[in-house]
Parts: structure tokens; sequence; C-alpha cells
């Protein structure tokens, strides 16, 4: 992750109903609850700001109607927000004009909903060009691209399949590789291995892993599954009711919930793989450190999991190093049990 910023969202509001923009201003853009009751409005977003990086795979999380889908939707303007700014790459997607919008969605913006989405008089290759022909690609070049994606994305030998003649988790990976075939800059998915049984989802999360290792995508991920967003996000944002309750690691999350609604939707994290152990060290007593003893020597990046065994067998604490070997603290078996079980 880079940090170059790619997409920046500035207080941005999304109201259903009539009138919401000048509401909005009439309120000085902060209307209570009672307020948007009176004029029968309901908020989707309220005053939601954060920034997606260069790189990042970013985690929008939160239970059903807390304004996920309607965040993503309005990054991309599929639904046009009463108020705020988008700026993709520092343009301002709010202020773009048709035809400019039109060009990013289809040169940098990939997307993949949970319905697929595909085409069904199309095959797999044909639906995976589909985004090249509509930009008039010469068919021999969309063809040749379209099959390396489908390579990319296991499903070789499927290219004259239609959508029918597929799997679910196969639908999905034709929806993924359709949505890179223009080599897109940002992608957003909006919960899309939520309608798949748990073991194709779990193989599904291990492909879109393995794609981002070597595409280093920016990328704008939705799920209400916090094990997915533990296992594919770099940071992860909670909404609730259409704000933004918190964003950061799923570390910082759990370490340091912001308020009750987050504390509960983190309590039953896998602590064990995601506390690292700089959180939990103290100060080293040097006097006592062998640091020559590397089997028992402990890295600060390394997560309670790997650390636990060591530690429970351990008479004494053990040492910890940063990156560059360094002692930087000490770890007990106090400090782990704490830091699991507390």
């Amino acid at each position: 992750m880079s940090d170059k910023v790619k997409i920046s969202c500035r207080n941005l509001w999304q109201l259903f109903g009539k009138g919401s923009a000048g509401f909005l201003e009439k309120h000085q853009y902060n209307p209570g609850d009672a307020d948007l009751e009176a004029v029968g409005l309901i908020a989707a977003i309220r005053d939601v700001s954060f920034d997606v990086h260069a790189g990042e795979i970013l985690v929008i999380m939160g239970l059903s109607g807390s304004g996920k889908s309607t965040l993503v939707r309005c990054m991309t303007r599929l639904v046009e927000p009463v108020a705020g700014q988008i700026l993709f790459d520092g343009i301002d997607l709010l202020k773009a004009s048709p035809a400019s919008l039109t060009d990013i969605r289809r040169r940098k913006m990939g997307m993949v909903f949970q319905n697929f989405g595909l085409l069904p008089h199309r095959t797999v290759i044909d639906n995976v060009a589909f985004p090249l022909e509509i930009q008039n690609v010469p068919k021999e070049v969309r063809l040749a691209k379209a099959r390396e994606l489908v390579a990319t994305v296991g499903l070789e030998g499927r290219e004259h399949n239609f959508p029918r003649q597929l799997s679910g988790g196969q639908q999905q990976r034709v929806g993924i590789a359709r949505s890179l075939i223009g080599e897109c800059d940002v992608w957003f998915l909006d919960e899309p291995f939520s309608a798949l049984d748990p073991l194709i989802r779990r193989e599904m999360q291990d492909e879109f892993i393995s794609l981002q290792s070597r595409l280093n995508k920016s990328i704008v991920f939705v799920t209400h599954d916090f094990d997915e967003a533990v296992r594919l996000g770099d940071r992860i944002a909670i909404m609730k009711d259409g704000r933004l309750a918190q964003i950061g690691t799923a570390e910082e999350l759990l370490l340091n919930p912001a308020n009750d609604y987050v504390r509960k939707f983190v309590e039953h994290a896998p602590r064990a793989k995601l506390i690292t152990t700089r959180q939990i060290m103290v100060p080293a007593q040097t006097e006592s450190v062998n640091l020559a003893d590397t089997g028992n020597v402990i890295k600060s990046t390394d997560v309670l999991e790997k650390i636990a065994q060591r530690v429970i067998e351990s008479e004494r604490a053990l040492p910890v190093v940063d990156a560059a070997g360094a002692l930087v603290g000490q770890v007990s078996r106090e400090h782990l049990a704490r830091a699991l079980f507390q």
C-alpha cells in the first residue's frame, strides 16, 4: 500500500427524498435525526470522509441498511450524492461531465457485484471481452486480451461455455475477469462472494488474494463478513446508520474501538491472528536478555498465534526485536494471556 491517495471522499451525503440538497444547506450540513424525520428524508450516507490509497484494499463493512453499498455506488456515481466531494486522482467526480465520467468508468474503474451481471446469450470469452467491444477495440485484440484473463482466473477450457453451463463460482470468475479487462486503476466489489457456498467462497478469496499480489490494484471491497474483511483488507471501515463509525486496521479496531458499536462488531474476532507482539510487549530488562539464543527471540511484527507456544513454554519473558534486530521489549505468559483473554 502506497501513501499516495487514489480516491478521497470528503463530507459525502446521500439523502433519499425531495428537496434534500436545500434541506442540507438550510441545516448547515449537520441535521439531526429529528430534522430528517420531520421532512420525511432518509439518510443513507451522513457526512462520510476517508481516503483510499494506491494499492490498498479497503474493506467497507456494516449491518444491512448501514449504507455500505450505497457508499460504493456514490463513489462511482451510480447513485448521485447530494453533497460532498469525490476526488479520483485529483478529479472531482461530482463535477465531471457525463462524457468524462463515462470515460473514467470505462477505462479506470472495474466493478463486480453480487449478481454477476453476465450476458446469458454470450459465451465466457465474449462476456469478458464485452467492455472492450463497447470501446470499439478491434475483435482480435479484445479476444486475445480476454483469453489471457480467462486463464488468469482459472477458466481455461471454458471459453466457449455459456453462463448457464457454469457453477456460481465460475460465473463469479467471469465477472472478475470482465471487470479487469479495461486495466482499471480502481476495483469496486460489492459483496461479490456472498452468494457462494463456503468452500467456493474460500477458493474465490484465495483467487482474489493471488490476483491482487500480481495486479496491485486500489480496491474498495464491501462485505458483511468480518472474517473475510480480516483476510482480505489492509484497512476496514465500519458503517452504522450511514455514518463512518471507525476506519483502521483490524488490529486497531480490535484494540482501540471508537465506540460500543465497533467493540461489539469485533468482539468475536480471532485475536491471536490479529494482534502483534508490539502491542503487548513491555520495556526489556536488558540485564536478563540473551539475543544470542535466536530460537527464543521474537519479532515485534509476529502475531500472537505465532509466538504463543514459545512464550507459554518459557519460564521467563522472551526478548522482542524490531526489523533491524534491535531489542525493543519483552513479552511474558502474563502479557500473552491478558491480550488473548481480556
